[in-house]
């Protein structure tokens, strides 16, 4: 048996699809989309990290992770600081901090949800084969 490696490669986006789509759905009432509550991770777990290692840690171009940045500052949520040279770093701020507990605690469940048809010993294996798939292609900041 050949499995249709375009269809498998469909799956997959699929699958990441319904992820993005449930997870922003799910932030919304917290006020937040999943695009900036995956940047408020990222700052929270690399303080001081530059815009460039963000932009790298959340999937995204330098220029988008900018813009993203300045709307998260516009809105208190974080604060951003000369670094070395042109260098910005990034914090957050307590509203960032209340916004970032309050979308984990939306999260939980709602991963849960999505990933609850699969048993616990399927997930272990979808995420040793995701890392095996990802594992030359990872960024070089954990996201």
């Amino acid at each position: 048996m050949t499995v249709d490696l375009e269809a498998l490669g469909l799956a997959v986006k699929r699958a990441q699809w319904r992820n993005h789509r449930t997870m922003d759905a799910a932030l919304r009432p917290v006020g937040i989309s999943l695009v900036q509550w995956d940047a408020l991770r990222a700052i929270e777990r690399m303080p001081g990290a530059s815009g460039h290692d963000l932009a790298v840690a959340t999937f995204q171009s330098d220029q988008a992770f900018g813009t993203l940045a300045n709307r998260l500052a516009d809105r208190g949520l974080i604060v951003r600081s000369a670094g070395h040279g042109r260098r910005l770093e990034h914090e957050l701020t307590d509203a960032g901090r209340a916004a970032l507990r309050d979308g984990y605690e939306v999260a939980g469940p709602v991963l849960a949800d999505l990933f609850e048809p699969l048993s616990e010993e399927q997930r272990i294996a979808l995420s040793e084969v995701l890392s095996l798939l990802t594992a030359d292609s990872a960024p070089a900041v954990e996201p």
